[in-house]
């Protein structure tokens, strides 16, 4: 009988363990799989693919027990050569080839040029055969990128007590209501996809204080943009006991500082790759809704035609104009009309035509939205009625707040519009694994 002790260690090493001490001049093993073969003629270089980068190694003929007509792009190998140092290799460090056992081989050609730099392929070329398209370094670099955000929302709010939650995506009605949602038949209920997890982390509130969670919305909108997803990664917390919505600003400014140092210590050979350069969260500007409206129709001689919400050319001139005027990377538009924000949302008590809510501008497109929530029982309800909505599906939701709530807000960000912002790309779909829109439901 055998017994499992934990992890097994493997006997092939890391690039980052190759690096870690001098191992230069001695024997190792590695393995990965076969991104590209140069062939020089005297020599040929093999290079690997790695999970955290690209190694080179050299074949010379006679040196290796496998013969380099054996060996072909795509294939996974194993390796055993000697270690040495070479500036001009990726990481400054080369492997010189005696064995090599293949593992597997791949049954046909590579489909794009996964081997070159820039692919200079079509964004439809690259989502239609996404999980090759991504093993071209720059592509699967931007989701390092992603990995590194989400990984600096988790700590950091880990860090400030929050506690993490996972809501259910399969709900009898919608937090945000309205008709873009999508429908299906839960055995034989009317069920929806949600569009938030807004009601169950206020509920959760109630007994964390504050929670967090990470995980897909849906939005049934027919629209066919670069900025838009129907289905997308929402980093979303709520906390209580706050004294105004400035709360949640400031909390959302303390991730932003905290995920953007991450990422320079711990992504620098991704923010290299793309030639990223980190915005400047060390000081965000705040400015109300109607304000930035007037600021920016002054300076660019544009006509306010939605006095309600803001347009997408005002959310662009917004941020050029606080660019331009403060060298703001983001800024806070606040005191939204009430019209426009859900039920939940506070009005302002000093003009209830406004709300206690924000967006987060960052270049000019929104990425937050989040604001200060109703928490008293009486008013929760008042609103609904005044909104001329109906209670029924909110039962469980009011329920909480008629046994006591704290003052609480949050808010949500969209995890994809971020990393497309933060790595310069124009097209959601770029920084979107398997894009789900109008006309994409694989792979």
């Amino acid at each position: 009988m055998e017994f499992l002790t934990g992890v097994k260690q493997p006997d092939t090493l890391e690039i980052k363990e190759l690096l870690a001490e001098d191992l230069a001049g001695g024997t190792v093993k590695v393995n990965g799989a076969i991104h590209a073969i140069n062939d020089m003629g005297s020599v040929v270089f093999v290079i690997l693919r790695k999970r955290d980068g690209l190694l080179q190694c050299v074949y010379e003929e006679k040196k290796a027990n496998e013969e380099m007509k054996n060996l072909k792009e795509a294939s996974t190998v194993e390796v055993e050569g000697v270690l040495a140092k070479d500036d001009r290799a990726p990481h400054g460090i080369e492997l010189r080839i005696q064995n090599v056992t293949v593992l597997s081989e791949p049954a046909s050609a590579m489909p794009l040029p996964i081997s070159k730099w820039k692919m200079k392929t079509s964004l439809d070329a690259k989502l239609n055969y996404r999980s090759v398209s991504l093993r071209n370094i720059r592509e699967r670099a931007k989701f390092k990128i992603q990995e590194g955000i989400v990984r600096g929302f988790r700590d950091f709010l880990y860090q400030q007590g929050f506690t993490e939650i996972h809501t259910p995506k399969i709900g009898a009605r919608s937090a945000e209501g309205g008709a873009n949602l999508f429908r299906l038949d839960y055995f034989h209920h009317p069920a929806v996809l949600q569009q938030s997890p807004q009601l169950y982390k206020q509920m959760m509130v109630g007994v964390f204080d504050r929670v967090f969670e990470t995980g897909p919305v849906f939005r049934a909108e027919k629209h066919n943009t670069k900025r838009h997803l129907n289905e997308y990664t929402s980093l979303d917390f709520e906390m209580g006991y706050i004294e105004s919505f400035e709360d949640i600003m400031a909390m959302e400014t303390g991730f932003l500082q905290y995920t953007l140092e991450l990422l320079k210590k711990e992504y620098a050979d991704e923010l290299r790759i793309l030639n990223v350069t980190l915005p400047d969260a060390s000081k965000i500007p705040a400015v109300p809704f109607a304000q930035a409206k007037e600021l920016v129709a002054q300076k660019y001689n544009r006509k306010i035609r939605n006095p309600f919400d803001l347009e997408p050319e005002e959310e662009a001139l917004i941020g050029r104009y606080f660019k331009e005027e403060y060298d703001a990377d983001f800024v806070f538009v606040t005191h939204y009309p009430s019209k426009k924000r859900p039920f939940y949302a506070m009005d302002d008590p000093e003009d209830g035509r406004y709300t206690m809510s924000f967006d987060l501008l960052y270049h000019g497109l929104e990425i937050t939205t989040g604001g200060q929530r109703i928490h008293d029982y009486v008013q929760l309800r008042e609103k609904i009625a005044a909104r001329g909505m109906t209670e029924e599906g909110l039962e469980q939701y009011l329920e909480t707040f008629e046994h006591g709530m704290p003052p609480h807000g949050g808010l949500g960000i969209g995890l994809e519009r971020l990393t497309m912002k933060l790595i310069g790309e124009d097209n959601i779909r770029e920084t979107t694994l398997f894009p789900r829109d109008l006309s994409r439901l694989e792979p």
